[in-house]
């Protein structure tokens, strides 16, 4: 296992700004991760993945553990459905094509997301009516204070939107996932976007399915290469009876969803594009103009700005609506 010293962040976070990490290493299996977090044990750590979820303001001083784990494995296969294992450090799309291109069920709607296998867990990544909770149905981590070997069943992991226990404790370093996939596929609309893409096509298949995403995304979304940025940067608000009736006086064509008892979930870009934000640009940093809810980087280096960009949207948000937008990103 290498390990680096005063390594450069700038290439490892898609906002593309500068901070210097003390200590870097790059694990590749989960015996090395052990042996580094026991090596390093008085060092405050941070687990780095594919660098689309978060930024840094300022420099780390401690170890950065990027895990390295590569592979994609069968373990078990019926009629009905496999088992596979992927590792931690394999790129998100590149997995979900592979799963697709073998006709294995389930990840097709999570398409061309900005991310690692081992980091889609901690965020629950979710897209296009799917989450990818509902195909997870094991996770192996390291504790990153004892370097011991731990292994999460999907009830175990506590996902919730966005969230997971990897998210709430940051105590454990993901090894590897494995997902329950089907053998068969048959499309259901559960988006509208998805759906009318997808018109006139009779029975779509897996793999026009996930065309039809990757079309989508990439029409939506900016290149991080071209625009660096960290894909939707806030969650959706998810509202109590009463915050949703007040939101609702507000603006009345709010779209307002529900999910559970006496819960409800509102849209974060709605409320930017409604607050004004949409398109909107302060010095280097702004909202993609074709999407209210990615914060673009159109030239800085420095995490301070785009943290105090944030916080414009957050007040202004909170002054005309009432709803406080808590950041999907994580910010150091």
């Amino acid at each position: 296992m290498t390990i680096r010293y005063n390594v450069q962040l700038q290439p490892y976070n898609s906002f593309r700004t500068r901070a210097t990490a003390r200590i870097f290493c790059e694990p590749q299996t989960a015996g090395e991760l052990s042996e580094a977090i026991r090596t390093f044990s008085n060092e405050q750590k941070l687990v780095l993945g594919a660098g689309f979820n978060l930024f840094f303001t300022r420099d780390f001083d401690g170890v950065i553990i990027k895990p390295g784990m590569r592979g994609i494995t069968t373990i078990t296969e019926n009629e009905e459905y496999v088992d596979i294992e992927a590792g931690a450090g394999e790129e998100w799309d590149h997995f979900v094509g592979f799963c697709v291109s073998h006709g294995y069920a389930g990840l097709e709607n999570l398409s061309l997301i900005p991310s690692s296998v081992g980091a889609s867990p901690i965020q629950n990544i979710g897209a296009y009516g799917t989450e990818v909770k509902d195909t997870i149905i094991l996770v192996k981590a390291v504790d990153i204070y004892s370097g011991e070997l731990r292994e999460f069943t999907s009830a175990e992991c506590d996902f919730g939107y966005r969230d997971s226990i990897f998210k709430r404790t940051g105590r454990y370093v993901i090894t590897s996932v494995v997902f329950r996939l089907g053998k068969t596929f048959v499309y259901k609309e559960k988006y509208v976007d998805l759906s009318r893409e997808l018109e006139g096509v009779v029975a779509p298949t897996i793999t026009q399915v996930r065309d039809a995403i990757i079309r989508i995304r990439t029409r939506k979304l900016p290149d991080f290469n071209l625009l660096p940025n960290a894909g939707s940067f806030f969650k959706n608000p998810m509202l109590t009876t009463d915050e949703k009736d007040a939101l609702q006086k507000i603006l009345p064509d709010a779209p307002v969803y529900n999910v559970g008892d006496d819960g409800f979930k509102t849209s974060a870009a709605f409320l930017i594009e409604k607050a004004g934000y949409k398109g909107k640009r302060k010095g280097m940093v702004g909202t993609y103009e074709r999407h209210a809810l990615i914060i673009v980087n159109y030239g800085t280096e420095n995490g301070q700005e785009i943290a105090a960009f944030m916080e414009d949207i957050q007040q202004e948000v909170k002054k005309q609506f009432g709803i406080l937008l808590e950041p999907e990103v994580w910010i150091f």
